[in-house]
């Protein structure tokens, strides 16, 4: 993944652009930024191969999907399972994100469901996957900043 300091002035320009209209195409992208389409167009390829762009599917709400609960999942492993435990964790459509935190937490998840009882279902199912001996469950109310950039990418 490239990282902020990589990133320079065009690089940045072209992603507080993309961060505004996202689906732009890179021929207006370009001209609104008075850069050649083939310079937009390689910038893009080498953020997308580095991981610097998150995958076009990130940008689909999960409401939209049927799934307007929100909640994290944090586990307690078997440490010598975790491969088996990410491994099964993988397969559960509903888990948006899994990242290995400092502190007690071994595992916080992300995951999305239909209702609280559907949340009560994910949930469960997470519990069963090999590895993990416990679970807690924390349900969103609602959003109250959304997932943002922008802001470091001007802050310098």
């Amino acid at each position: 993944m490239v990282n902020l300091q990589e990133l320079d002035a065009t690089d940045r320009r072209i992603l507080l652009a993309l961060d505004e209209d996202p689906r732009i195409p890179v021929m207006l992208l370009a001209q609104k930024l008075g850069l050649a389409r083939g310079t937009v167009h390689s910038r893009l390829e080498r953020m997308a191969a580095s991981g610097t762009l998150r995958p076009n599917s990130a940008r689909i709400l999960p409401a939209s999907l049927g799934r307007g609960v929100t909640a994290m999942v944090s586990a307690e492993l078997d440490q010598s399972k975790l491969n088996e435990a990410v491994e099964a964790l993988r397969r559960i459509p509903e888990v948006l994100e899994c990242h290995a935190p400092a502190g007690d937490t071994d595992l916080l998840l992300r995951v999305v469901a239909v209702s609280p009882d559907d949340l009560y279902r994910v949930s469960e199912e997470i519990r069963l996957c090999p590895g993990i001996m416990r679970t807690s469950t924390q349900m969103f109310l609602r959003e109250v900043i959304p997932y943002r950039t922008t802001e470091l990418l001007r802050g310098d």
